[in-house]
């Protein structure tokens, strides 16, 4: 065995064991989520700030930038495409972990671990001025990294947070990419607006018991795919998704009483998620760029696909308003098929986003998108956020928001420090309709097997496309590969397009043609 080659056994068993650490933080921040006592939170902050240094010491090891020179300098071994690519993506991270002192990483631990606490508390009482001084160290603390990580050439420092969700996107591109995004965005929403035909709300008015909705999504997420002996559904104030190890993947939900589909539409975004984790070779892989999620676009993909293309689909519910009528009860089974479709589909300007319609939502995550890059460049103060949030909810969504509850306190992201996140939302939407466009041509038959309930060969194909390759290509590569052409906003407008132009009869409807 050549000495490139010991190196790079080094290599990978040094990365297994550092992911080992960064599972015990992420059960960890599942527990605080889930099940932790409120009398634990200082001390979990602590014991989370210790495991993230641990964990950050031993990722920028210098030796760990020997080994990676030994593996550069072998043309055999970097001549094996996957090796090739765990190599160059375990050179990007070590590059950009060695920027950051370990003392700033156990700080910004603490600190979301402990502002966590907080903004449970305030979102609650709307207290936003509890919760000011935590986000204002947020920030501070954000801006902090991204001048280490340094910002790229003609870019800003809000580039150099994105990267770590979204590699080698900008701001700019954002911008390239969401404006005519927006503009197509409006004129639906405006034409939508005038419309004379409204799907009736009443089928997701139905009251229906929180342990009946329990028992139905579990039954969903059975059908779909999710392996519950290799993960676990529970309750949080912010539904999510942690992939901890292979074969422990969790997500979270939360309930209501009305409006059952938005729990389901969580609980199946949240399984998206955890869908794409289980599908990962982490099992061969684990610690490894090649068993790690592409980006958090793609990672959004993967929830907005399941969750709008399936969830909302005419096919899905042919199979499931019967399951629903009989585990849901609630007077569902009155409806039909037609009618809870619409109603899942129905465009409701929100002041929540996790409760948005499909076509609204995006826009929420272009307002946070702004305030969150004014505020990294120090263009807006964070103790003029509530204001600014309520402004633009107003100017873009036509809502008027109440409290700051429902309003800039209601995601958890900023809380966590969490900032540059938000984007990969919408590039998920828009990651989703492409790919969805590609597999409606794969599998013609798609909607006969969904209205089935036969989801199998869905998931069968995004294991083999998207899921199998771990981070081996780049996301605008791999869009390329799997689609044919890059990233675009043209197929998420169709989408929205065909689906609501007939729900809202706007060929029917003059008034709303433009």
């Amino acid at each position: 065995m050549s000495n490139a080659d010991e190196a790079y056994k080094e290599l990978i068993r040094q990365a297994r064991e550092t992911a080992n650490l960064a599972s015990i933080g992420a059960l960890l921040s599942w527990d605080q989520e889930t099940m932790m006592p409120v009398r634990a939170a200082a001390f979990r902050a602590e014991q989370l700030s210790l495991v993230a240094r641990l964990a950050h010491e031993r990722a920028t090891d210098p030796r760990l930038g020997e080994l990676l020179d030994r593996c550069d300098a072998d043309s055999e071994l970097t001549s094996d495409p996957p090796v090739a690519a765990n190599l160059r993506e375990m050179r990007r991270d070590y590059a950009r972990l060695t920027l950051l002192p370990s003392e700033l990483v156990a700080e910004i631990s603490e600190t979301s671990s402990r502002a966590l606490e907080v903004w449970k508390v305030a979102r609650r009482d709307n207290d936003f001025q509890a919760m000011l001084p935590w986000l204002e160290k947020q920030f501070e603390l954000a801006r902090r990294k991204a001048e280490c990580y340094g910002a790229p050439k003609g870019g800003e420092l809000y580039d150099a947070l994105l990267e770590d969700y979204e590699p080698q996107m900008t701001g700019k591109e954002l911008e390239r990419i969401f404006e005519p995004l927006r503009v197509g965005l409006t004129q639906l929403i405006t034409s939508i607006g005038a419309a004379r035909h409204r799907p009736d709300d009443a089928p997701d008015s139905c009251r229906v018991p929180i342990d009946r909705q329990r028992r139905f999504s579990e039954r969903i997420l059975d059908r779909i795919g999710f392996e519950r002996s290799a993960g676990r559904l529970d309750v949080s104030t912010h539904p999510f998704s942690t992939g901890i190890a292979p074969g422990d993947t969790r997500i979270t939900t939360r309930y209501g009483e009305t409006r059952f589909a938005d729990a389901l539409g969580s609980t199946m975004h949240e399984a998206g998620h955890a869908m794409y984790e289980q599908g990962l070779p982490r099992d061969r892989h684990f610690g490894e760029p090649l068993g790690e999620s592409l980006s958090l676009g793609y990672h959004e993909s993967q929830s907005r696909l399941w969750e709008n293309h399936v969830g909302r689909s005419r096919a899905f519910w042919q199979w499931a308003l019967p399951v629903a009528a009989k585990e849901l009860g609630s007077g569902l089974e009155r409806f039909s098929v037609d009618e809870v479709y619409e109603a899942v589909n129905a465009v409701r300007p929100s002041l929540i986003r996790v409760e948005s319609d499909e076509l609204t939502y995006n826009l929420h995550i272009m307002l946070r998108f702004d305030i969150e890059r004014a505020l990294l460049r120090g263009e807006l103060a964070v103790r003029e956020l509530p204001e600014a949030w309520n402004c633009r909810m107003l100017d873009d969504l036509g809502v008027k928001v109440p409290d700051d509850t429902r309003g800039c306190l209601q995601d958890i992201h900023w809380a966590m420090g969490s900032i540059g996140y938000f984007p990969t939302y919408t590039l998920g939407n828009l990651y989703a309709a492409q790919i969805w466009e590609t597999i409606t041509r794969a599998l013609p038959d798609l909607d006969e097997q969904m209205s089935r309930g036969e989801f199998g060969p869905l998931l069968g194909w995004l294991r083999e496309q998207i899921h199998a390759h771990g981070r081996c290509y780049r996301a605008a590569e791999l869009c390329v590969r799997v689609t044919g052409k890059p990233l675009g906003h043209e197929p998420l407008m169709r989408h929205l397009d065909s689906k609501l132009r007939p729900i809202y009869r706007l060929d029917d409807n003059p008034a709303s043609v433009g």
